[in-house]
């Protein structure tokens, strides 16, 4: 079994950022299986991923669509429940759930990770999210905090789960602004040690003081290689100023094919067909101000969601993998066009390379 950890620096990591939302990864009528947001799917996905050795599952985690024309995300799997039965049905690859954490109390939220720890022999993670969407949250009568805020509260929020996971149970006290915790209990305790993987996907300063000080790996979307490079040093030297350390994870989407022309043209049929009104929804719930946006950064966000693009032959996306981790990515997390199939085709024709280079 291998799972992401916090510590030095090894070979590259692989993960996959699972379709547990309707029309992943892009924001376009485009797509090659629209029925791969079900568990089916999902299941079969990371048996494949499993098979091809890969590392890591993670989940987008969504609570209402985000609209336009092909109902971006209308539909979607609740993250917690579907680690469980991601576990169950997996033996090595470790299994993530996204938590925001405006809607989980952390003793309620430590319990059910550590239900999945065991569940998964300690192949579980969490990934938490300070709570972006506003129209998710006003559905659910919670007021979002100001920014700042938001990063104390996570903060709060993965102490209580690291002290209920590894305090002596009923001895755990804790008291914030946002929390309060007497005598809490959790039993039985995560099997992994020191605890569950925790991970964060926030770039602002406030989320990176935040990595820096709590999370075992912050997860990123650069807009080029100088940027993996920038945000890699950025975040591990933050860390190592608190005495830590931290991985990052890209996340891509790669496109290979037998020509660099056939790649570029699949991009091309993704942005031809993109959905405008739900790329200026998806802009203004991350807060972007889409008003002003260009065509060209319409574009995008379609293709993709914010990953970084990997357009190529099999040598060409395997060689820019292999850069972002001269770069300093410790991994990679990758959305697909199909994913079943290109979990496959990744494992034929990129993994092989990638070893020849000594990445893995």
């Amino acid at each position: 079994m291998t799972t992401l950890s916090a510590g030095g620096r090894d070979r590259l990591r692989f993960g996959i950022f699972m379709p547990t939302v309707s029309n992943s990864p892009n924001i376009s009528h485009y797509k090659a299986d629209q029925a791969d947001w079900t568990f089916a799917a999902n299941r079969a996905i990371g048996l494949a991923a499993e098979e091809v050795g890969f590392d890591f599952l993670f989940p987008v985690s969504r609570w209402r669509t985000i609209g336009g024309d092909i109902d971006y995300h209308g539909k979607s799997l609740e993250t917690m429940t579907w680690a469980a039965a991601m576990l169950a049905s997996t033996s090595r690859i470790q299994i993530f759930s996204t938590v925001h954490v405006p809607a989980f109390n952390p003793v309620v939220a430590a319990k059910m990770g550590a239900s999945l720890d065991h569940i998964g022999n300690g192949r579980w993670g969490i990934n938490i999210v300070s709570g972006w969407n506003r129209s998710e949250f006003d559905m659910m009568g919670i007021e979002m905090l100001e920014h700042g805020k938001r990063y104390q509260r996570s903060e709060d929020f993965i102490k209580i789960l690291k002290g209920l996971w590894t305090a002596p149970p009923g001895s755990f006290n804790f008291e914030s602004e946002h929390y309060t915790v007497r005598g809490g209990y959790v039993m039985p305790q995560p099997s992994a040690r020191p605890h569950p993987t925790i991970v964060n996907a926030g770039t602002s300063n406030d989320a990176r003081e935040m990595v820096a000080r709590q999370c075992d790996w912050a997860f990123v979307c650069p807009v080029s290689m100088d940027d993996a490079q920038d945000l890699a040093a950025d975040f591990k030297a933050r860390a190592q100023g608190y005495g830590r350390s931290v991985r990052l994870v890209c996340m891509v989407l790669p496109v290979w094919a037998a020509t660099r022309a056939e790649a570029e043209a699949e991009r091309a049929r993704v942005v031809e067909q993109m959905d405008a009104v739900a790329v200026r929804n998806w802009a203004d719930g991350v807060g972007l101000e889409s008003g002003s946006f260009s065509q060209q950064t319409l574009e995008t966000f379609a293709f993709g969601a914010g990953s970084l693009p990997l357009l190529g032959t099999a040598d060409e996306v395997a060689e820019q993998i292999a850069e972002l981790y001269r770069r300093g990515m410790d991994g990679v997390l990758m959305s697909y066009m199909d994913y079943l199939g290109d979990t496959r085709r990744f494992g034929q024709d990129i993994v092989p390379r990638l070893r020849a280079m000594g990445v893995v």
